[in-house]
């Protein structure tokens, strides 16, 4: 069987480096794409192609595009990782703060997903893995710009799976809780932000990267090309769908 390649967004730490290290633990060939260079990511994988640009302009994306496919040949399986999730109340949230989160959160994976599909097609086969959120689901208060913008990429991921059945290429959408990650205990976990997120967990622990690693190999694999459109929610019980 023909060596699977993967590209992720939002590689150089936290949920995207942890998804890197365990495609390439499955034998994918995998490109990691980041605003900043990725250094603890690639010296955990062997033939890391390493992609330092913006997500969120179109012209990067397309080259680094053509970039993984100089190297690899191929593509099969986009993950778009990379996103940002400010916490401030609505009143005092400005236009540019809600469109910076719409930019990265929503416009971001359509350019990687748009410029990556001729590639998956030519593959005859792939899957697009979009990361979303389980505050959809719970809505805090204080996150309209992020809920909205994961609702959005909800909505983005059903629609696109139904326009690319027929390409033997899926797309779904992943939920994760509050992850513990070096961004995140920095900002929307410090001062009692895990712990007001697991208190309305039935799992009462904070999330790691790696409870996401199980469900994503689940997506991309092979066995699981009559699963698309859906939202896995992955939250230790937050919500109940």
């Amino acid at each position: 069987m023909e060596t699977r390649t993967a590209l992720v967004t939002g590689a150089a730490q936290g949920l995207g480096q942890e998804f890197v290290v365990a495609l390439a633990g499955r034998g994918y060939r995998v490109a990691g794409l980041d605003l900043v260079p990725q250094t603890q990511t690639a010296g955990q994988v062997l033939d890391y192609l390493e992609l330092v640009g913006d997500a969120t302009d179109e012209e990067q994306v397309q080259a680094q595009l053509e970039r993984v496919i100089d190297q690899f040949g191929t593509l099969h399986v986009v993950v778009n990782n990379a996103g940002v999730y400010p916490a401030e109340p609505f009143e005092e949230t400005t236009a540019e703060d809600w469109r910076r989160v719409m930019r990265i959160n929503l416009e971001a994976p359509f350019l990687v997903t748009r410029a990556a599909l001729p590639y998956l097609k030519a593959a005859g086969w792939g899957r697009i893995v979009n990361i979303v959120s389980a505050a959809v689901f719970t809505a805090p208060p204080d996150m309209v710009p992020y809920v909205a913008s994961k609702s959005g990429l909800i909505g983005f991921t059903r629609a696109l799976a139904s326009a690319l059945g027929p390409y033997d290429i899926t797309v779904n959408a992943i939920a994760p809780t509050m992850v513990r990650t070096a961004t995140a205990e920095r900002t929307v976990g410090a001062d009692g932000g895990f712990e007001a997120v697991r208190a309305g967990q039935v799992v009462r622990r904070t999330q790691e990267p790696s409870d996401l690693v199980s469900t994503l190999l689940y997506v991309v694999d092979e066995g699981s090309g009559f699963l698309t459109g859906q939202t896995l929610n992955v939250s230790g019980g937050s919500a109940f769908l």
